[in-house]
């Protein structure tokens, strides 16, 4: 699913090949997506305009347009933005063969005959006038070091349930964070507030690092630990077998033997 490096390659798809095209008509008529706008209202706000420069806070992405309305969008957990023939988001295994235009919830058409979309086979994405980003953390890929201490580095929640807390940071998603946590060595069950400062800090650095390959290689499917996130998993970088628990509702995997930082009776608190 969508997490901060695929948004962040769809919003550079916007900023590189939607900006400055005169917007003369929209296709909001999906009302789940476009909630809460009734169908024609974006249409009506955005006609006659043009987007002018591409946003991007954690996995939410604004567009500003000349004088207009802000046009926020949201992939959801499969969402990719498709402009012309180039498309950037939620990745497909399947090169996007099998994903059709009659996934598209979202539809801008440009005078020059091209178009913008959201292409959505799961319906969750989002696309709404003047969002609402105020309850967003940092991004995770630019949140300073003594705002991470202070966001990350308190409370009784497991890591990894803190850091994917979007008011904390914004952007880290279940792969990312297992990604991360890998490269730090860091055992996900321990609560937030037991990590010190220098631990923290690494944490941080490894987030920072993770996004910048996954970004660069194509999105989060491509990290080392991503392949060997499976029942029989081994770590690719010792050959301990993988662990596997539901952490903050999501299903986590971790190195047995790198990262197991708990006893059995914390562990069991922390998983409480």
């Amino acid at each position: 699913m969508p997490e901060l490096p695929e948004v962040e390659s769809a919003r550079a798809l916007i900023a590189e090949h939607g900006l400055g095209r005169e917007i003369v008509d929209v296709d909001d008529h999906d009302t789940y997506v476009c909630r809460p706008h009734a169908p024609g209202e974006i249409k009506a706000a955005l006609v006659g305009h043009r987007l002018t420069e591409a946003h991007r806070q954690g996995k939410s992405m604004w567009i500003d347009t000349d004088d207009g309305p802000v046009l926020g969008l949201h992939l959801g957990m499969a969402g990719r933005i498709v402009i012309d023939d180039s498309a950037a988001g939620d990745y497909w295994s399947d090169g996007g063969r099998k994903h059709l235009p009659v996934w598209d919830r979202f539809t801008i058409h440009f005078a020059d005959g091209g178009f913008l979309a959201l292409r959505d086979k799961r319906r969750l994405g989002r696309a709404v006038l003047d969002p609402n980003l105020s309850r967003l953390g940092p991004d995770a890929a630019e949140v300073g070091r003594d705002a991470f201490r202070e966001r990350v580095g308190h409370g009784e929640a497991p890591l990894k349930a803190r850091i994917m807390d979007q008011s904390v940071i914004a952007g880290v998603g279940n792969l990312l964070a297992d990604e991360a946590l890998w490269r730090a060595r860091l055992d996900p069950r321990r609560p937030a507030a037991s990590l010190d400062d220098a631990e923290l800090d690494r944490l941080r650095r490894d987030i920072r690092a993770a996004t910048r390959r996954a970004i660069d290689r194509g999105g989060v499917h491509t990290g080392a630990i991503i392949p060997h996130r499976t029942r029989d998993g081994v770590c690719p970088r010792c050959g301990a077998d993988m662990s596997r628990a539901t952490i903050g509702g999501r299903t986590t995997y971790w190195c047995s033997n790198e990262q197991d930082q708990l006893g059995e009776h914390a562990a069991a608190i922390a998983l409480a």
